[in-house]
């Protein structure tokens, strides 16, 4: 996800970090690096010249408070304007409520309803999904096989070519259900059949939110169809998807935020799970590799850990300070699809992009292979993998159905992450810390690079 983009920034914040001192030509140096990089990022011009431009004036203006290094300054001056670029993050009420998805062919509408669904599902509501696509050709039957993969109600008439009457019925059918997705038709532009149709929608629906759905990959034009929509049915937020393979995220990211359409939520994959709440200053802190505590704890939780039980693992991870027995509990949960790279991106170190998609595929492998593994040990073992070896690896080898080599390589693994850990921990007293000030303005990021 906009790897170019974030690797261009860190180049940049590291050339900050690794400065004898910051006077005048260190910041226009910076200046030129940051258009440089957002220009390449498919950020569009103005926008970039805009930015870089602020980020020059209050360098050179503006004093760092009590205590805060001028490297440190300039750093969260620019973390502060990209974060500005984005937009202010809209709140997800969770509360009974009509939602109508919108857009053109192809951008994802009804994977998006179902990734919606599944959202709303897991935060307690109870969900249905209408169809309301009458023009192309088996949306009914995608959403239905969707919804019986997520164990969510589908309504639709099959055959129906008038949306309204769909709409209508389904209002009554659905009415015990507090969350309501109601996925609609497109076409190739923004027709006046689709306004209609749209509008028509609008009157009958109420809905309490529409969404409009757009694919990544149309970069700078993103803008452009945001105001359009914006202007035929008043759109209330945008959901931008395939954001996991677009180099031009940033323009389309950066393109709706000028339309004054906040981004709702980003589409990070092919897995039902893969949709996220769109956080401006989360997003821009794990572009930069700074990491994302908060979103890393969300993870634990969302995979149906017990919020102490998901702090206590969490810690003891970040501590060095756990055995196999939480490395199974944690693994457990890792192996379920899109979960892994998720948490990758989570963590400071890992960078947007650089994580391998195929690699991530083997990991979870792996990881499904090592859990069997596990199973062969004893609790002792477990608790104690120090006394793991020679007649011990051997008997698990066996239990497990697996070669020694295989035993060896866990224990390896388990050593490498806990090593890995351990080394992570100055920079998780850092994210605290940054979490803290984001809320002041006084951020500081001293040694976080």
């Amino acid at each position: 996800m906009l790897d170019s983009l974030g690797a261009s920034l860190r180049d940049t914040i590291r050339k900050i970090t690794k400065a004898g001192h910051v006077d005048r030509s260190l910041i226009r140096e910076v200046v030129r690096d940051i258009q440089r990089a957002l220009l390449k990022g498919d950020v569009e011009v103005h926008l970039a010249l805009k930015l870089s431009k602020n980020v020059e004036r209050r360098a050179l203006e503006e004093k760092p408070p009590s205590g805060m290094s001028y490297r440190d300054f300039l750093i969260k001056i620019i973390y502060e304007e990209l974060v500005a670029i984005l937009g202010k993050e809209k709140e997800i009420k969770l509360k009974p409520q009509k939602i109508m998805l919108v857009g053109l062919y192809g951008q994802g509408k009804t994977t998006t309803a179902g990734k919606l669904a599944k959202y709303f599902h897991n935060k307690g509501l109870s969900v249905a999904l209408v169809a309301c696509d009458t023009h192309r050709p088996a949306a009914y039957d995608q959403l239905k096989q969707l919804g019986e993969k997520l164990n969510i109600p589908v309504f639709g008439i099959p055959g129906e070519k008038d949306a309204r009457k769909i709409a209508r019925a389904a209002l009554k059918e659905t009415k015990d259900f507090q969350v309501k997705i109601f996925d609609t038709s497109g076409r190739h532009s923004l027709e006046d059949d689709l306004i209609k149709e749209m509008e028509e929608l609008k009157k009958i629906i109420q809905p309490d939110e529409i969404f409009l759905v757009m694919d990544a990959t149309i970069g700078q034009q993103a803008g452009k169809q945001a105001k359009a929509f914006h202007d035929a049915v008043g759109i209330t937020g945008v959901i931008i998807t395939k954001m996991d393979g677009s180099a031009k995220g940033g323009g389309a990211l950066s393109a709706v935020a000028t339309t004054g359409a906040p981004v709702v939520f980003i589409g990070t994959g092919e897995h039902i799970e893969d949709l996220e709440h769109f956080n401006p200053t989360r997003f821009i802190s794990r572009l930069l590799g700074m990491g994302d505590l908060e979103t890393l704890l969300e993870t634990a939780k969302q995979l149906e850990l017990e919020e102490e039980k998901a702090e206590k693992v969490m810690e003891k991870m970040l501590t060095g300070k756990f055995n196999l027995k939480d490395m199974y509990e944690v693994w457990e949960q890792m192996s379920k699809p899109g979960i892994l790279q998720k948490i990758l991106y989570s963590l400071p170190f890992f960078k947007m992009g650089e994580i391998d998609k195929n690699l991530v595929e083997e990991s979870e492998e792996k990881l499904r292979r090592y859990r069997v593994i596990l199973d062969s040990m004893t609790y002792e073992e477990l608790e104690n993998p120090e006394i793991i070896k020679g007649s011990r690896i051997k008997r698990v080898a066996i239990g497990s159905g697996k070669n020694e080599q295989d035993v060896r390589n866990l224990l390896k693994e388990y050593h490498r992450m806990k090593k890995m850990m351990k080394e992570m921990r100055g920079n998780r007293k850092l994210m605290r810390a940054l979490r803290r000030q984001m809320k002041s303005g006084n951020i500081d990021l001293q040694g976080l690079l």
